[in-house]
């Protein structure tokens, strides 16, 4: 794996690290200013496009999630800047006491070593069950 995978590797994960101390601040540092989510499981499927509207998503996301993301795969592709990541969670809901855990496939898009895209699949099922009262 050449120096740029792995430099874009390691900004997932530090990315990750800001996640599972529910800090958006700290996650986005990671991403550049113009960053877009897309969130095509989401209900509604979501585009959020600034760095400013993503920080306000995931702030009012972290107050109700609380979870750690590990990596379990990376999938080179043909363009260097582009990544597709597996990867779990294990946490819980705040609002029903739940465990929240999940497995994702993200693509994630670099420019100048941020991140500047990514387009994150879940399943949504096992967001509705963690948010759903007994």
């Amino acid at each position: 794996m050449d120096q740029t995978r792995e430099a874009h590797i390691e900004r997932v994960r530090a990315a990750f690290v800001g996640v599972s101390n529910a800090d958006a601040d700290q996650m986005l540092t990671n991403y550049t200013e113009d960053t877009i989510f897309e969130l095509p499981y989401a209900d509604p499927p979501s585009i959020i496009e600034g760095r400013e509207n993503v920080r306000a998503y995931l702030k009012a996301a972290f107050e109700i999630f609380k979870f750690t993301l590990e990596i379990t795969e990376v999938h080179e592709t043909l363009d260097p800047d582009m990544l597709v990541v597996e990867y779990a969670s294990n946490g819980h809901v705040t609002t029903t006491g739940k465990p929240y855990a999940n497995a994702y496939i993200g693509v994630y898009w670099f420019r100048d070593g941020l991140i500047s895209k990514v387009r994150e699949f879940y399943n949504p099922t096992a967001s509705i069950t963690a948010l759903t009262p007994d």
